[in-house]
């Protein structure tokens, strides 16, 4: 299944609740961080690794990120944004569906969470695997003492995926495994996506078909991610990022 990628999908449309009054008038993804909203930090990293076209989900406050993704599109030139709006906020699984029509003809694409942020050096890192390595679906994972605030994922030695488990009680995980929100993969994953049911919480999740993968056999793949790595949930996650990224340099 090896060959080229150039398209990722961002899923940017939930509000980020835990955030509280932060994104009561901003979507998550549209918080400074450095002098850019957080979404620019991705795709900006996303477009220096060599991806040509950016698919943004969007809902909670959709038009602000709609303005954003007009203005990053003059400021890149070459490098296009659409914009699709889900039509009913059912979750990831939902969000990723709603960008299909516009994947029609991309036999492998990334796509990942629009609202995490790590080290730099990662994103190119991750993208050499997916486009150089075999695999069905490919997933960055990140360690963590106790990955019950994502899901935690448990890999054998060669790093194939052997189960995932979305949100597992504190305490409860024995792997130090995480899922990072960045992810590989083609056409395959929208059969499985078109087969869920909504999860406890009453949402399609993406976590949930790839599950299903696993269960079919399917090879799913874990590349690990260093250093910095933050779902930028709470006020405090917010203030860390910011001290940990820097203003974007304008061009001269």
């Amino acid at each position: 299944m090896a060959g080229e990628i150039t398209t990722a999908v961002l899923l940017a449309a939930g509000r980020g609740k835990r955030l509280g009054a932060m994104t009561a008038d901003t979507p998550k993804v549209m918080l400074d961080i450095a002098g850019a909203p957080l979404i620019s930090h991705i795709t900006d990293v996303l477009a220096a690794a060599g991806l040509a076209h950016f698919i943004v989900v969007t809902g909670y406050l959709a038009e602000q990120i709609e303005r954003w993704a007009k203005t990053w599109q003059l400021d890149n030139p070459g490098i296009k944004i659409t914009a699709v709006k889900q039509p009913e906020l059912n979750g990831t699984g939902g969000a990723m569906l709603a960008a299909k029509p516009h994947l029609a003809g991309q036999p492998r694409f990334v796509f990942g969470w629009g609202d995490i942020l790590m080290d730099r050096a990662n994103y190119p890192r991750f993208i050499h695997h997916a486009r150089n390595d075999e695999y069905d679906l490919m997933l960055a994972v990140n360690r963590v003492k106790d990955p019950f605030r994502g899901a935690a994922v448990y890999v054998n030695p060669q790093m194939i995926v052997e189960r995932l488990d979305e949100k597992p009680a504190p305490g409860t995980a024995r792997t130090e495994w995480n899922n990072a929100g960045l992810f590989a993969t083609g056409q395959m994953i929208f059969d499985y996506l078109a087969r869920l049911q909504p999860s406890e919480r009453g949402e399609l999740e993406v976590p949930g078909a790839i599950t299903q993968m696993i269960a079919d056999g399917r090879e799913v793949r874990a590349v690990d991610m260093r250093g910095f790595w933050s779902d930028v949930g709470t006020p405090e996650d917010i203030e860390a990022a910011r001290t940990r990224f820097k203003p974007k340099r304008k061009r001269q």
